[in-house]
């Protein structure tokens, strides 16, 4: 039995918002001085101005795996498993003195996946 592991890693979602953008429609105006000009049209766009720091991107991580797994399949192999595998994060504080005889302190920790790991088997051997 040959087996194959396959790491698809996880990416960060984009972060941003949606503008008014002008698309061209492919006509042609008469411009103000007699010359031709583009038609445009206003459109809301997303437009990307960074990546999340906490939230995955999962529908390109559900691209990916679709990807890994139809090449394993030409490839000959069966998929047996999908294993996600997560990470985590937290920031903690403590202060002395707040509550004049004492301390304070606060925390917070957060899980995320990291990607997954898909297990194939060979077909046949």
């Amino acid at each position: 039995m040959i087996n194959r592991v396959v790491y698809v890693r996880a990416h960060w979602a984009p972060t941003g918002k949606y503008r008014a953008v002008k698309v061209p429609t492919g006509e042609k105006a008469s411009g103000l001085f007699g010359g031709l000009k583009d038609v445009t049209r206003k459109e809301q766009r997303f437009v990307q101005t960074g990546t999340s720091d906490c939230d995955i991107d999962t529908e390109r991580l559900a691209d990916d795996i679709g990807t890994a797994v139809a090449e394993l399949n030409g490839a000959g192999y069966e998929v047996i498993a999908v294993t996600p595998l997560t990470s985590g994060a937290y920031n903690a504080e403590m202060r002395w003195g707040w509550t004049g005889n004492g301390g304070v302190g606060y925390g917070y920790g957060y899980s995320f996946t990291k990607g997954v790991v898909i297990t194939a088997r060979k077909v046949g051997t």
